[in-house]
């Protein structure tokens, strides 16, 4: 009893899962939602744009009659002639066209959350498993969704039927009207029958991806055992992490301990603070920090620096600045040239002997 309880899903998807469900493709995806959108892109568009290409078509259309009796239709001219009716016609839907693929890129990025699906797109053999899809086919999703297309198809059928029912009555259908009432009515017709159709598969969308939204947080829950697993790995990359840091800062400190023997000056404060740093002529723009630590750190750079002798030098403020805003490996701070250099001059000053080593001692160190 207590396996099988354990085997249940009853907990929700952590993060991490959803992360990799939605890498996978696997999130709610209605295809009403893009319908839906389609449809809202048509309307829009063709609300904003139906006077300009009705003038255009109307002004192709008024050309073509005026021009008729002097047309000369033979096999060369009607490619050309066909050529002109495709591009006007193409002239006037091409916004219709453009919103349509917009709208489509845009339910995508909805119902991913605006993330890239790589893994989605590659191609895996378990969908040719025939097995997996004779219980697709059959299964209670399946079933689901043909009660939703039934849901479409019906409330399609009433919009159209309403619709037409109501511009039966229409005044263009008893008495005579004028050729341009024609054109007027079209628009109100494809705008009505647009409009009508995108709220009654509002409420079809609105079905189809709760459906959807359920199904895939059911089909994602964890056992409590994934959860502990989980928590576990991501618990012990968590220890690896810390232990690879340590582990850099190790050898950091490492290296400067090192550095410290070739380096110019160490500035203190003079117990919380050491900064070691050295500067070539030709070669450094500025002074460079070879090292830096504080308390427990700082003095075994200073223990280090007495022992080759390097030059100690305490100025408090100094030292302060250079350890909060100084890198190890870069200049220091233009704002400090000046009272570096100050303590550079009386170091050169000071401690000939040493530098006359120094460079056979820097010579050896890059050997």
């Amino acid at each position: 009893m207590a396996d099988e309880d354990q085997e249940q899903k009853t907990e929700q998807a952590s993060e991490k899962k959803l992360g990799e469900a939605l890498e996978r493709g696997q999130f709610a995806k209605s295809p009403e939602l893009a319908l839906l959108f389609l449809l809202v892109a048509a309307l829009a568009v063709f609300a904003f744009t139906i006077q300009s290409s009705s003038r255009l078509v109307a002004d192709y259309a008024i050309s073509v009659f005026t021009h008729f009796s002097v047309t000369e239709i033979t096999r060369d001219t009607v490619t050309g002639q066909l050529g002109e009716v495709i591009l006007t016609v193409g002239r006037a839907a091409l916004p219709i066209l453009l919103a349509a693929v917009l709208a489509a890129a845009l339910t995508a990025a909805v119902q991913s959350g605006f993330r890239l699906t790589p893994e989605a797109l590659s191609f895996s053999f378990d969908r040719l498993d025939p097995a997996a899809g004779f219980s697709r086919i059959f299964s209670k999703n399946a079933l689901v969704r043909t009660g939703i297309d039934c849901l479409k198809l019906i409330a399609i059928g009433s919009v159209l039927y309403l619709g037409a029912r109501g511009l039966l009555a229409d005044p263009l259908f008893s008495v005579p009207v004028e050729a341009a009432y024609l054109g007027q009515f079209l628009g109100r017709a494809a705008i009505t029958f647009l409009g009508r159709m995108i709220l009654a598969l509002s409420i079809v969308v609105v079905i189809s991806y709760s459906y959807e939204k359920f199904k895939t947080q059911k089909e994602l829950m964890m056992t409590k055992q994934e959860v502990k697993d989980e928590r576990r790995n991501a618990d012990g990359n968590a220890m690896t992490k810390t232990a690879m840091r340590r582990m850099a800062r190790r050898l950091m400190q490492r290296q400067m301990l090192s550095a410290v023997a070739t380096a110019d000056v160490v500035i203190t404060n003079p117990t919380h603070y050491a900064v070691a740093l050295k500067y070539e002529r030709s070669k450094d723009k500025a002074p460079i920090v070879l090292a830096k630590g504080e308390n427990r750190f700082a003095m075994r750079l200073k223990a280090i620096a007495i022992e080759n002798g390097v030059p100690i030098v305490e100025n408090k403020p100094v030292a302060r600045v250079l350890f909060s805003m100084a890198k190890v490996g870069e200049a220091i701070p233009a704002d400090l040239y000046r009272a570096v250099a100050e303590i550079l001059a009386v170091v050169y000053r000071t401690h000939r002997y040493y530098f006359h080593r120094l460079k056979s001692r820097r010579l050896e160190a890059s050997i």
